[in-house]
This record gives structure tokens, sequence and C-alpha cells, in this order.
């Protein structure tokens, strides 16, 4: 079956002009002499029901009469096409030459605006207006009494009688008004005194000049009235009482006059009218562009079921009904919010509907609607669709609705929407945590929980009765897991499982502290591990269980086993793991079901703003829009620019469902924290060494930054691994060079832990590198020092906690991406960070193994930096990115961009010191 033609099908066929041959010489000329005329009027195209396409017009000769040719289009294989019309010659006849001819003309954009379209509508509401030059002061616009005054007289051309079809179908009268007597302004400067039988009256010319520059900026040109003598076939009409120029619209700058008149109604008449002028439209002028009026407004929140919404919005104007959907559609494709920002929010502005007609709305309702909406739907306003919301986006919308803008002269109350009592009630919670109800913690649980403990409890079961999800983001130490255990043995007594399973999954290293927390807090939970080699036999049972317990590193491997099941709740504990939202384990936990889904990570937002849109997009997806909409919205303005207003809309989007409590709002008990950075100044060899190693990398980076932009991604990290590696001990590289010299670093350790040890403080020592830790243990042995060591391929992590937290150990030795989560050293009182890393929020948390609840002591941090190295640079990033896991909106959230600039920085030489 053949497809329908497209507008662009016909336009092809008209600027071919193959057509022309289907016409006899006659009808081509009287057709060409019928367009010329402007006798042709009303086009009307229609998609047919059969898929052909047509086109309908009327045709009035000057000598009489009308007529209706009509001509469809189909396919068959090309574009055919036949006519047919009620004169004599019914079919390819003058009229329907006309008609084709006619739309020939104007670049497509008669054809487009005959199937509805508003050709060049863009470039009328971006930027082209009828403002001129400021008003003049009011209190001495007519001061003078010999000044005179201006009216502005609108008609509309006769239709009715085709003699007059040579004139505009709208023109203007200007006169000046001097003591009650009127006279035509003249273009020509012809200005005759005004003689009466009591006085002769002089004119003001300059006066009139400045009426006549308003018209021309105004873009109205004078001389309507005098038409070529082949289209003038009369002559002109009587003027009412006066003689003068007739104005018309310039169609150099308005090729559409509909556009120029609605135009000139919303913004041209207002500019006349401050400068004094009258303007008068005679009776049936038309043109008035539709004014939105506020008490025309409804809009109601509508319930689909299963926790989702439509929002049924819209307006009436003079009893006709608008719906919102098409206007924010319009209002994007015309990009309201860039046109109008910074413009007062009383203030109207012009859009085009899609059948032509102009449409004035106030700008800060508009824009506010426009970007609520905009930042719910992700900017995509299908004309047919409905608004569809999540339970949350409409309690958040509800908000919205209720706020007050600020107007240019007086507040503007916002526009209510009527919203479910559900709706109405979470749209109240969300907006004040207090007022989420209150509940007990359940019989079953073993456990004292502290006030924010409860308050997290309590947090948690208000978004699972209301079907949302979130992020419990605690500073470490504070509770999590056992703030989420209340949640799952509440679920279960309660009933609100339905019999179902709760799944969590974890880093391998802290799946048995789910365990162990289990079995203390809450031992009527039956719990499943599935660990292990065999884990396959326990599968059976993850139906018959209340809490099934599995890993990051197993998830994707037996992903087909867990869809076969609906788990009530997800929980994904030290979720930044699936902060790349292209990682095979972020794409296997998308895929599981569950009823609620819940985050806990102290640290969501590690390096940028995308790592929280991975994380949203697992709770609740769709909620922030999509990875290119949310970067282009959010994290771009946020990021690169410190926007403000973008970080705001961003918090009040998903604060409702992140919980954030730092060890300092909520532990006031907890013992001071003192951090002290040690700079280190090498030794000559190894400066020697080092600035040998920059020179010859910084080299090859700039080399392969002029080749390939990857391959020096990949040097510079090489380059940077062996500056750190010298900077921490110069035998961790490879090779008789690294051998050669010794550590200043080293030493400055040796010197603290001797220190520490006589003072008798317990030290946790960090390190990135687990050769370095080996270069450590080696001295430790050699001075007998009583230490535990835990990296990646410790198998009983456990094991070394319970006996270092009992007392065994001065110094416990840990890698920190072994050591980084999951463990409660509080027995140490000493942190030492043996090497610095951009990731703050990596530190912290390794920091966090001692500073948590249940630490007693005050505790001691302890950053070894070698002085003008890449260490120092790496440290002064830090101190300039923002901590996100302690305020996830605030600051700038820049993350380190491996860019040229920063490449270069980061290997570019030492400046020598004054």
């Amino acid at each position: 079956m053949s497809s329908s033609p497209t507008i662009d099908d016909i336009q092809a066929l008209l600027d071919a002009k193959s057509w022309r041959s289907r016409f006899g010489d006659g009808a081509l000329a009287l057709g060409e002499q019928l367009a010329r005329s402007r006798s042709v009027h009303e086009i009307r195209g229609e998609n047919l029901p059969g898929g052909d396409v047509e086109i309908t017009a009327n045709v009035t000769p000057n000598s009489g009469g009308e007529f209706s040719p009509a001509i469809v289009f189909w396919n068959e294989g090309e574009l055919v096409w036949e006519s047919e019309c009620r004169c004599p010659v019914a079919t390819c006849c003058e009229h329907a030459a006309a008609v084709l001819i006619h739309l020939t003309k104007g670049k497509g954009a008669r054809l487009e605006r005959a199937f509805g379209g508003t050709p060049q509508a863009e470039e009328m509401t971006t930027g082209k207006t009828l403002e001129t030059t400021p008003p003049l002061d009011a209190k001495t616009k007519n001061s003078d009494p010999g000044k005179p005054t201006f009216l502005f007289r609108l008609s509309r051309r006769d239709d009715s009688n085709p003699r007059f079809a040579w004139l505009p179908d709208r023109y203007g009268q200007a006169f000046a008004v001097y003591d009650g007597h009127r006279v035509p302004l003249s273009p020509a400067g012809h200005l005759p005194p005004i003689v009466t039988p009591e006085a002769r009256l002089s004119r003001d010319r300059a006066a009139e000049t400045e009426a006549l520059n308003t018209l021309y900026a105004l873009h109205f040109l004078p001389g309507a009235e005098k038409a070529t003598p082949s289209l003038r076939k009369t002559e002109l009409p009587p003027l009412e009482d006066d003689d003068g120029t007739l104005w018309k619209v310039d169609t150099r700058e308005w090729p559409h006059s509909e556009f120029f008149w609605q135009r000139f109604y919303h913004e041209g008449v207002p500019a006349l009218e401050r400068r004094g002028w009258e303007v008068r439209f005679a009776p049936g002028f038309g043109m008035e562009p539709l004014v939105f009026r506020a008490s025309g407004w409804r809009a109601e929140i509508v319930e689909e079921g299963r926790g989702w919404f439509h929002l049924s919005a819209g307006f009436e104007i003079d009893g006709e009904s608008f719906e919102l959907q098409p206007i924010l559609a319009a209002l994007v494709a015309n990009r309201f919010l860039e046109v109008t920002e910074g413009l007062p929010d009383g203030q109207e502005f012009l859009i085009f509907l899609p059948d032509g007609r102009g449409l004035a709305l106030p700008v800060g309702r508009f824009r506010k609607i426009l970007k609520t909406l905009g930042e719910l739907m992700d900017f995509q306003f299908p004309p047919g669709g409905k608004l569809k919301l999540s339970a949350l986006d409409a309690a958040l919308l509800a908000a919205e609705s209720s706020e007050v803008s600020a107007g240019e002269d007086e507040p503007l109350p916002a526009l209510p929407i009527a919203t479910p009592i559900e709706i109405g009630a979470l749209s109240q919670q969300l907006s004040d945590f207090e007022r989420i109800d209150s509940v007990e913690p359940p019989p079953g649980l073993e456990a004292t929980l502290r006030e924010y403990q409860t308050d997290g409890y309590r947090w948690m079961q208000f978004l699972a009765r209301y079907g949302l999800h979130g992020i419990l983001a605690d500073d470490m130490g504070l509770g999590k897991t056992l703030q989420t255990l209340t949640h799952l043995l509440a679920e279960k007594e309660g009933g609100h499982d339905e019999g179902r399973p709760s799944l969590v999954i974890a880093p391998t290293s802290v799946v048995e502290n789910w365990q162990r927390e289990a079995a203390k807090f809450a031992p009527r939970l039956r719990v499943l591990i599935l660990q292990g080699a065999d884990r396959k036999t326990r599968y059976r049972r993850i139906p018959d269980s209340d809490l099934v317990l599995t890993s990051y590193a197993l998830i994707a491997r037996d992903l087909e086993i867990f869809l076969r099941h609906r788990f009530h709740l997800l929980v994904l504990d030290e979720a930044q793991h699936i902060k790349n939202p292209e990682a095979q384990v972020t794409s296997a936990v998308c895929q599981l079901q569950a009823d609620h889904r819940l985050c806990l990570s102290g640290t969501p937002v590690e390096n940028h703003l995308g790592e929280l849109w991975s994380l949203m997009h697992f709770l609740m997806p769709g909620l922030l829009g999509s990875r290119e909409h949310f970067q282009q919205t959010y994290r771009n303005p946020i990021e690169r620019s410190g926007d403000d207003e973008a970080r705001t809309s961003l918090a009040r989007r998903i604060g409702p469902l992140i919980l954030r409590r730092t060890k300092h709002d909520v532990a006031k008990e907890l013992p001071p924290k003192t951090e002290i950075v040690h700079p280190v100044e090498m030794n000559e060899a190894q400066k020697d060494l080092y600035e040998t190693v920059r020179s010859t990398m910084d080299k090859q980076v700039r080399q392969a930054l002029a080749i390939q932009g990857t391959e020096a991604r990949i040097v510079f990290l090489d380059a940077l691994l062996k500056l750190r590696q010298i900077c921490c001990h110069p035998r961790l590289l490879d090779g008789e060079k690294g051998n050669a010299a010794e550590s200043a670093k080293f030493e400055s350790l040796v010197e603290l832990l001797d220190t520490f040890r006589k003072e008798g403080n317990r030290v946790l020592l960090f390190s990135q590198f687990t050769s370095m830790l080996s270069i450590i243990e080696a001295h430790l042995l050699a001075e007998e020092y009583e230490y535990l060591k835990l990296t990646g391929e410790t198998k009983d992590r456990q094991s070394l906690v319970e006996r270092f937290q009992g007392g065994e150990g001065e110094v416990f030795l840990i890698s920190l991406k072994a050591g980084g989560t999951g463990l409660t050293l509080t027995g140490a009182d000493i942190v030492i960070h043996y090497d610095p890393w951009w990731n703050p929020a990596a530190e912290n948390q390794a920091t966090d193994r001692a500073y948590r609840i249940g630490q007693d002591k005050p505790v001691f941090v302890h950053k070894l930096i070698c002085r003008d190295t890449v260490e120092e640079r790496i440290q002064k990033m830090q101190d300039k990115k923002d901590d996100l896991a302690s305020d996830l909106l605030s600051g700038a959230a820049r993350g380190i961009d491996l860019t040229p600039d920063t490449m270069a920085g980061l290997l570019a030489a030492s400046e020598p010191e004054d």
C-alpha cells in the first residue's frame, strides 16, 4: 500500500513545475492573473481517510462570481494529481491553476499554512517585537495646547465587492488633531495650515514628523491607496470624513500579516497609547489575540490506579476550551523560558497556536508552570498524550501550585490544582519531615534506637506507605544497617511484605556483617546467605526466607535465579557500587523486581552528579529524566556554572527521597576529630628521581595529546602512578632506579609511629599500595611492633576486626580499597593516610572506621604529603572539591576531569621559591 503524500512531496511537485503541462496556455495565463490580483483565498489542506490529500480554495475573479476548485494528490509510485471545479471547464481550469500558482510562492510557507502550520511563527515570537523608543513623560504629553494629538484608525477591506481585492485586507489612516480639527498625516511633508471660521492654526512639523517615525518604527508603510493600474480597477472608496494616505504592513518585515496584526494588538497599540495616541478599530476588524485570564483556569490531578496519576489542566477564553499540553508544547518549541528570561512576572508574552492564533500569556505564571512540569516530564509534551505523574510527581506539583509568585506590582497567586486527599497529605509531609506519621519500632526488635535512628526508620516506613523509594545517606557509623533491619522487621510483623522475601545486596566483605546484625537485633527474621561455591544448593530456600543476602560480585552471575522472584524490599548497601550506569552490576540490579527499593550510602555522590542520577534511575526510573536531559538541565549548570536555580530545583525534586544526617548533627556524644597535614621535604636523591621521571612523562603526555586524546589519558595515568610511587618510596618503582634512593616520607612515618608507640596510641594506617604496606610491615617486624594487616587477599576480615577491637595490635595496616567500608575499628584513636587520592570521600570513609558511634577517645587524622609534588597538587584539588557526601547539592560539585589543562598542571615543574 502506497504511503500518503506529504507536504514535502507536494511542494517538490510544485517546485518542479511539471504540473503546468496539464494546463492550456489560456488557463495558465488567466491563472497567473488571478493569483497576482489576490483572488485566491481560504486555502485548506486535508488528509482524506483513504490516504489521499485534498487542497481546496475560494477563487473570486474581478469579473464577479466565486469558484471553489479542489485538487487531490495521491501516490502511485510517484505523486499524481487531479482537479475539479464547478466552472464550465471543470478540470485543469484557470481557477485550479491560480491555486497552484499561488502555492508556488512563499518558499513553502503558503502550503504549510494550508495544512494548519504556522511558518515563521518561531521567528515572530523570538525577539521580533513592535516596541519603539521610550514613551514621552505622561505629564508633558499634552501640556501645550498648541501641540497636536494623534489618531490611528484601522479598517478592513470590503471583501463583498471583488473590485477592491487589490487593497490590503487591513489598513490604517493616521491623523493629527489640533484643537478638535483633524488632518491626515502627510508622509510627503506638506503641512498647509488649518483654516477655520474662528482662527488659522499652524501645524507642528516636529510633532508630526515624530508621529510619522513612530508609524515607520511599527513597520507601517504609506501609499496603500496607490495601486498599479494593472491591479486597480476602480477609485478608492470614500474615506469617511477625510482624504489621505493609507498605511499598510511592511510585508518585507512581516510576510504573513496575521502575525503582525496580533503583535500590533499586543504590543503596538500599548506603545502608541503610551505616546498619547488614540487607536480605533473598525467593527469586524478581527485579529485580536486571545488573552489568558486566571479566572478561566481549571486543573485537577486524577488518579489512574496502581500509584499513577495524570494532570487534566487547561483554561477557557470566551467560552472556548484550551488544553494545557499543546500550549506547553508550543512554549517549548518557541523557547519560552529562554526568551522570557529576566522579564517581569506580570508582563504578557505572545505565542502562536498551531492554528495561527496568538495567545497572550502572563510570563510569571507560565514560566512557573513550564519549569515545574518540564522538570517532571523531561520537557516532552506530546500533543495527544496525558501528563502522566507518579505519586511523588503529583505531590510535588500540588506543593508548587500552592506557592505564591511575586508579580511586578503585586503578588500573583499560583494557579490552583485540585488534588486527591492522599496526594494532598503526601504533599504536606514532603514539605515538612515533622509531619511524617510517628510509628513505634516493631516488638521483635532487640535494640534501643537512638532518636535519629527512630526518625530514619519512620522515614523508611513513610516511603513504603506511599510507594516511594529513597537513599539513606547517613554518615558512616550512624547505624544504617540497624535502621534498615528495623524497617524490614516492621514490614514482616505488620504483614506488609505479604510473605515475600526481601533482598539485600552488599559488598562481599559486608554480607556477613548483615548476618551478624540481623541475628543480634532482629532474630525473628529468617536470613539466607547466598555466597560461596555451594550457594546453588540454597536457591530453593529463597521463597521461605525473610531476608536474602548476596553480594555485588555475584548478582550478575546469579541474575537469572533472582529474576524468578519478586521481592518485597530491595536494598543496596554501599550503593555507590552502581554509580556507573553503564556497568554490568548496575544493569543487573535495575532488572530485579521489588515493591520497594532503598539505597544505603554515606557517599552517594563521590565525584560528580552523574553518580546521583544512576542511583535515582535504579530507585525511580524517569524521575530525573534521561541521562542526557539530566546532564543538560542539572549536572552541567551546577558543576560548571554553579547555577543556584538548577541546584535548588534539583534539591526540591529529590530532597524528600534522600535522608542525610552527619555525626555532628546527631551524635553529639562523639569526641572531637582533628586532621593534621604533615608536609614532607624529599631528600635530594628522591627529588632528582622524581624530576627525571616527571620531565620524561610530561613530554610523553604532551606528545600523546598532540596525537590522540585517549592515549594521552593512559600515558598520564601511568605517569601519575610512577610519581606517586616515588613520593611513597622509590623502591615501589620497578628496576634499579627505584632502589637507588630512600624515602623521606617513610622516615617521617617511622618517627610518627615511634611517637605514637611511646604515647600508647593505637593506629590505623591506610595506603592504596599493598607493596607500600609490605615495606611498612617489614619495618614493624624489625622493630617488634604488634600489628595486624588487611588487604584484598585477606579471607577472614571479621576475625581481624574482632582481634583489634579486643585490644590486639598497636598498628593495623589496611589497604584503602579493602578496608574503606564495612569495618568498625573504634579501638584506634590515630588514623594515618600514607598517600592521598583526589577523592576525599574515599579517605573520609576510611577515617570513619575509627570515628563512628562507640568511639570514646579523641581521634587524630594524619596525612603525609610530599612538598612540591603531584601529592601536594592533589591535596589542593581536594580542598577545592566540595564534599558532596555531606551536602549532596551544595557548592559547584565539581569533579576532577582529566582535561589537558588538568594533566599539564599536575605534571608541571615546581615553581622556585622566592
